[in-house]
């Protein structure tokens, strides 16, 4: 049980009793050069400021002989040649704990919210290494987003890492409001990197809302705070999903977005003197998002699924940040700038959208239908100038004659408002409507996410021989007769 005392004991026993000291001897933008204190890379300092009578946090950010590099955190103002500059011994690590649910927290885990201290439970590293590949769980699960576009074409399964790719304008937040709304993950984790500051306050109360909050902890490094208050904010809100994953949590991590923080960890990067490669992002930037993004996903405990908005540069999904990231990732969608001119919302591009995982998550029945509603618009795609101008003649082609009788009726089924509950049962039976096939019972209820019940229903009725392979559609494996069906512990929703 948490007493008053907490908190300070957890200060003295963070107490470092020995100190390395050194002093500023130039200052260079936003680069900030020391002669000492011993220290290693990613190691936090404190520079007093003696005119401010303040203390700047302060990363290291490299070493060359005995001059150490440094970023701040905050303001360089004031700063001047001889500030004292003491490392703490230690690298940035957040705190974490169910007091977390909430709040607001800023790029180094304190409370940004001004509704008081966060009492931590343990300390998490903010920079740590990715789940050993042999001990992820495969994903064999779907979760839900409340979105009919994604849920019905392009599902998502429980610790899978998609991206939102798209222009300035066009709706990325807007989706990932929505998501953090409607899905059935226990815990949302929410990172606003770079963003304006109007969109914090926007986000929070419009699209996530009290109730949504409540289930989430938001991480805010806006884009006029320092590039390593951008950089740090991305690795902490990484550290509070692993935390909630490590205690069996189904997390939704949701990052917005991807190119701001390269673009940080590039303005980093050039000021400690690294050459610039692809449209100027130095190589240490390609070299750091494959170790951010391959954090999030399951593990032998819990899952992260990740939704990661990229912003696309001059609407090219071929520039360097979006190529690199799509190659990454477990899938993408796509928002496409001509639909949201249409006031089509969400703006996805289903055609260009792909989620590589959606066939291992979905039924039979309901792979059926998705695939016959892609090739009707596919066929109404390709065929599209044609139709508009008149030239097609109806009866020319059947399936072109298909697509067009349908797709007044997919485009209102994708068509989706803001605040608008969209349940999976709802959205794969109007999805199957669409194409004249009826999507059973028992894949309504495994995309719900009650396959458990699915299969205590079979065992009872068939015996323990029945197993929860048989239950969900897949392939049968006969139980032994000695064999127990194994005890479910989760909680079904």
């Amino acid at each position: 049980m948490d007493t008053i005392f907490d908190k300070y004991i957890n200060e003295v026993n963070a107490a470092e009793t020995i100190r390395f000291t050194g002093e500023v001897i130039r200052v260079n933008g936003m680069l900030i050069e020391s002669r000492g204190p011993q220290s290693i890379i990613g190691e936090l300092c404190t520079i007093h400021i003696p005119s401010e009578n303040k203390d700047v946090y302060a990363e290291v950010v490299g070493l060359d002989g005995t001059t150490v590099k440094l970023m701040a955190y905050g303001e360089t103002k004031g700063i001047e040649i001889g500030c004292k500059v003491t490392g703490s011994g230690s690298l940035l690590k957040v705190g974490v704990g169910k007091a977390l649910l909430g709040r607001v927290i800023d790029a180094t885990g304190k409370a940004y919210d001004k509704k008081g201290d966060i009492v931590p439970e343990a300390y998490y590293p903010a920079v740590a290494s990715p789940p050993d590949p042999l001990d992820r769980k495969p994903i064999t699960e779907r979760i839900v987003t409340g979105v009919r576009s994604i849920d019905s074409l392009c599902a998502v399964g429980k610790g899978q890492r998609l991206g939102i790719f798209a222009g300035s304008g066009v709706g990325k937040s807007t989706l990932m409001g929505m998501i953090a709304r409607n899905t059935n993950a226990d815990i949302n984790v929410i990172a606003l990197i770079g963003e304006r500051g109007r969109e914090v306050i926007d986000f929070i109360q419009k699209d996530l809302g009290e109730e949504g909050l409540k289930r989430s902890v938001v991480i805010v490094a806006t884009s006029d705070q320092s590039p390593l208050c951008r950089l740090r904010g991305a690795y902490v809100a990484t550290a509070v999903a692993e935390y909630f994953r490590d205690q069996g949590n189904d997390v939704m991590l949701m990052f917005d977005n991807v190119t701001r923080f390269a673009r940080a960890q590039r303005e980093i990067g050039l000021a400690i003197g690294e050459p610039p490669a692809q449209r100027g992002y130095t190589p240490s930037v390609f070299e750091t998002m494959p170790k951010l993004l391959e954090r999030s996903g399951t593990s032998s405990k819990g899952t992260i699924t990740a939704f990661y908005a990229v912003l696309v540069d001059g609407d090219d999904m071929d520039e360097p940040i979006s190529d690199t990231v799509r190659g990454i990732l477990d899938g993408h969608i796509v928002l496409n700038r001509r639909l949201a001119q249409a006031y089509h919302y969400p703006a996805v591009d289903v055609l260009a959208s792909i989620s590589r995982l959606a066939n291992r998550v979905a039924g039979a029945e309901t792979k059926k239908a998705v695939a016959s509603v892609r090739r009707l618009m596919a066929s109404y795609a390709e065929n599209e100038d044609m139709i508009t101008v008149g030239a097609y003649q109806k009866g020319s082609n059947q399936a072109v004659d298909a697509a067009i009788d349908a797709h007044p009726a997919i485009e209102d089924f994708l068509i989706q408002d803001e605040f608008e509950k969209a349940a999976v049962r709802d959205t794969l039976k109007a999805l199957g409507a669409l194409v004249g096939i009826d999507v059973p019972e028992e894949e309504l209820v495994v995309a719900e996410g009650r396959a458990d019940e699915l299969r205590k229903a079979a065992i009872v009725r068939k015996g323990p021989q029945f197993t929860s392979a048989e239950a969900s559609g897949g392939t049968v494996v006969e139980a032994s007769p000695s064999a127990s069906p194994k005890e479910d512990t989760k909680v079904s929703r």
